[in-house]
């Protein structure tokens, strides 16, 4: 959410800013709404006043037997009694219509962030690793032969629907391994701190991330009103929500592995063959709360933590800067890492590593003490997959694919197999 002293300050700084993401001028709307609501707190505390005034003189005017003043105040302040309730009443709907207009609006872009209308004009930054040259026609994951067995599509619609997955025997036990490495690699390497959390929230817990309002097609919602999380981005960040720490515990690096659960609304016909894309799916998720002036240092450190994965896994990728048009809603800035799948002849993302700025912080009230005593601040806070696991499986298994439908497997995944090194063509790990 935004500052609104800042908007103040420089609206057309911040239409600017508006006019980046492709939206409309706003400044002026919020201030008016602003101004409305400043008038009316005004009102209501000279009324306030009054009727504070008036209360006092209740007691002068009965000692002194002047029953007819008595009478004058005790009914002034009943009057202005019934009129600051109706102030604060109107000052409080006012600021409600001013919190749910900008709780729509997106997150300022930082100055580095290149314009561009989509993920066309995204920039790429660096690429990792050489490309496999296959003496075969690569096939995508769900048609390796290998594959085939441990990857049921046709019991998962009978099941649940489109769009969800089975998975049994070798492909399942990489699949759980994939997590086992990623934490671990997180944990020991990058000195994140393992968090488990529940995948059921409250509805203010989307709002604090920016799922909500906008996007709540984009999740499941119980009967109940819990949500369902996309992603552990929204329970990681909110173990902040309405705290104030001390400068000292900064920065907190999370990382959990968790169910994630989406909608999908608006991709019908996208990537419906195969797991690359499903409303129900794995991931790694890393989060990091700092203080503003190092969260840019903080964003790079997570994407390399991320790229590290990869590179352990040797699979070749790419780090691309996310174009004005191709940000996310909450986002100041985002790196997308793409791992290179043959199957496809292409690279698809497998890690987002954003920073928001305060931009959440300030939606969850979310604060550190700075050490010299000065006045709280808000946090920034930073998210980034760390990584999708049934992409990365993808990955594994198209990268490592050999032309009799058996996969390779990556070093690194060797020892959490219990010394299995490859996916045979019956789907067995040997």
């Amino acid at each position: 959410m935004h500052d609104i002293r800042a908007i103040r300050d420089n609206p057309q700084a911040f239409d600017a800013a508006l006019a980046r993401r492709g939206e409309a001028p706003m400044s002026s709307e919020i201030l008016t709404l602003d101004e409305a609501r400043r008038a009316k707190i005004l009102a209501a505390e000279t009324a306030q006043a009054d009727q504070n005034r008036a209360a006092k003189a209740i007691g002068a005017a009965k000692a002194a037997g002047n029953d007819a003043e008595f009478t004058r105040l005790r009914d002034e302040v009943a009057a202005k009694k019934s009129e600051v309730a109706q102030m604060q009443a109107e000052a409080k709907e006012l600021d409600h219509k001013l919190a749910d207009l900008l709780m729509t609006l997106p997150n300022r872009l930082a100055d580095d962030v290149p314009d561009g209308a989509d993920e066309a004009d995204n920039v790429e930054i660096r690429q990792h690793g050489t490309l496999r040259n296959f003496d075969f026609t690569p096939r995508e994951h769900y048609e390796i032969e290998g594959v085939k067995p441990g990857m049921d599509f046709e019991t998962a619609a009978k099941l649940s629907g489109s769009r969800f997955v089975v998975m049994s025997g070798g492909v399942a036990r990489i699949h759980r391994a994939l997590a086992q490495f990623m934490l671990d690699t997180h944990i020991e390497d990058h000195g994140l701190s393992e968090t488990w959390t529940p995948v059921l929230v409250r509805e203010e817990m989307m709002y604090g991330t920016g799922q909500l309002p906008k996007f709540g097609e984009d999740s499941y919602k119980t009967t109940n009103g819990w949500w369902l999380v996309p992603t552990a981005e929204v329970t990681l960040t909110n173990i902040v929500n309405d705290t104030v720490i001390d400068e000292d515990d900064l920065p907190r690096r999370y990382v959990a592995h968790t169910q994630c659960f989406r909608s999908e609304a608006g991709s019908a016909g996208r990537d419906t063959a195969g797991m690359l894309r499903q409303h129900q799916f794995e991931k790694v998720e890393m989060v990091s709360i700092t203080r503003p002036e190092d969260s840019m240092a903080e964003h790079a450190r997570m994407t390399r933590c991320a790229e590290a994965i990869l590179e352990k896994l040797d699979l070749p990728y790419r780090t691309v800067v996310l174009c004005s048009g191709d940000m996310g809603f909450g986002m100041l800035k985002t790196h997308d890492i793409e791992v290179w799948l043959p199957g496809q002849g292409t690279y698809r993302e497998i890690s987002s590593v954003s920073v928001a700025g305060d931009f959440q912080a300030r939606r969850m009230n979310a604060r550190y003490k700075p050490a010299d005593g000065g006045k709280p601040q808000f946090v920034h806070t930073l998210n980034g997959s760390g990584l999708a696991v049934g992409r990365a499986l993808i990955a594994v298994l198209e990268n490592g694919q050999a032309t009799d439908g058996s996969v390779d497997l990556p070093v690194a995944l060797h020892p959490y197999l219990r010394g299995k090194t490859r996916l045979s063509p019956d789907g067995t790990l040997v």
